[in-house]
């Protein structure tokens, strides 16, 4: 189903509030697709979205992605997008010579890890509190790290030169982390906060599986800060004129063009190390709780907020997937959805009009602060019934109300991945 839209009217011939939902389908039309500036009106490049769920502001953010100059083809934005800061979180932008630092966010190389195990869901005890409190003190959460830097030595060791490259280089990256030469190595294998998981899934097979979510920690969003000013202190001494200051970007040639791109290839590296770590942090920490078990399938473990070049529509370019996950013909990936909700294992269908993307989760529909006061503990435990986790008040903003509807979102873009498993969580660490 492809619905044409303009931005400043509704379906009904009124301009929308910030809080309203622009374009409705109906379910039964499914996978849907929506595309703003269709007639390229005013240079502005084709916005492609797959669901008709999308807020105003959203849209409004997607509309001034969509004027920048250095935008190639088109924009696709995936399922479960919602307002970032500047750029539109569930946005796939290909550019050309050119990257936008606050596109690829703070959390430079946030991703997902899955394996599955040995074992189904018959092996499992009937409390896993005590695996869940073990995760918990093998894998530091929330602003925690690691006490003993030596036992991290061997995942950092590749690690190493070049982030003692990047602070010599830069040295106010130096002062944006307390310790930075030490807070690095000892968040390596730690979980972050925020909507950072660590999970126990079954599989419609009753398979176990482990699948974690996390970034590039402290180190990433000093690094993420730092050019990003930098991007914003370019393009004003350039007089680049932009719809949105964080919209700014560094032009290929340029020596913080070279700087950024090391630096984010780094942090992605950092935040992949980082996942691996984890994982086998999990194992190890579960493995005496449980009957002898091995892997069975190979890990998967994949970016979604991130850089890289590629070749799309005859060119070379840059395509920063914010909140997107690469879906090539024949690639597995991993679309969570809420604490409270369903996961998948998917097989990427490598459309091209996505350039060969998906969504990354289910995608907030509330912000956290709203969730917070909309709902109360007692909605968080019935809400996360059937549920090992914490049901506190300090993750109340991860409620699963406050996400999109994750059946709703795969369904959106059945032309873009194929499902391979789903997941139903039994276990689950917050940060």
């Amino acid at each position: 189903m492809t619905i044409e839209s303009d931005l400043t009217i509704g379906p009904d011939g009124v301009r929308p509030s910030k809080n309203q939902v622009m374009i409705v389908a109906r379910k039964e039309c499914m996978p849907v697709y929506i595309e703003l500036n269709k007639s390229q009106d005013g240079g502005a490049r084709p916005v492609k979205i797959y669901t008709a769920d999308v807020d105003y502001k959203a849209l409004a953010q997607l509309k001034n992605l969509s004027q920048l100059s250095i935008i190639h083809s088109h924009i696709a934005a995936m399922p479960d997008v919602h307002a970032g800061i500047g750029a539109t979180v569930g946005s796939v932008i290909p550019t050309r010579g050119a990257i936008i630092p606050a596109a690829v966010g703070v959390d430079i190389g946030c991703g997902m890890n899955a394996v599955r195990l040995s074992l189904k869901s018959s092996q499992l005890p009937d409390n896993l509190k005590p695996l869940r409190l073990a995760i918990e003190r093998a894998v530091p959460v929330g602003n925690a790290s690691h006490k003993v830097i030596s036992a991290r030595h061997a995942a950092s060791k590749e690690l190493a030169s070049g982030i003692d490259l990047l602070l010599e280089k830069h040295s106010k990256l130096n002062k944006m982390l307390r310790r930075p030469r030490e807070t690095w190595l000892r968040q390596l294998g730690t979980l972050g906060s925020g909507n950072h998981f660590i999970e126990l899934c079954i599989d419609q097979s009753k398979d176990v599986w482990v699948m974690l979510h996390s970034g590039s920690r402290g180190i990433g969003n000093a690094i993420g800060r730092f050019f990003i000013e930098l991007a914003r202190k370019d393009v004003a001494r350039n007089q680049i004129n932009l719809p949105d200051k964080d919209l700014s970007y560094f032009q290929e040639g340029s020596d913080h063009f070279y700087d950024y791109v090391e630096a984010v290839n780094w942090a992605q590296e950092y935040a992949r190390v980082n996942r691996q770590e984890m994982l086998n942090l999990v194992l190890r920490s579960i493995q005496p709780f449980l009957p002898e078990f091995t892997l069975t399938c190979e890990a998967i473990n994949c970016h979604h907020n991130y850089v890289q070049k590629e070749h799309h529509y005859g060119a070379d370019v840059y395509v920063t997937r914010k909140g997107a996950i690469s879906a090539r013909e024949g690639q597995l990936g991993i679309i969570p959805g809420s604490m409270g909700a369903k996961s998948y294992i998917v097989r990427g269908k490598g459309n091209p009009e996505s350039f060969c993307s998906c969504s990354h989760g289910a995608g907030r529909k509330m912000s956290r602060s709203a969730a917070v006061q909309r709902f109360s503990r007692q909605d968080l435990e019935t809400q996360t019934r059937g549920v090992e986790c914490r049901k506190d008040k300090g993750v109340l903003d991860e409620i699963p109300s406050a996400y999109k509807d994750i059946d709703q979102v795969m369904e959106h873009q059945s032309d873009l991945v194929e499902v391979v498993h789903q997941l139903k969580q039994v276990l689950c660490v917050k940060g």
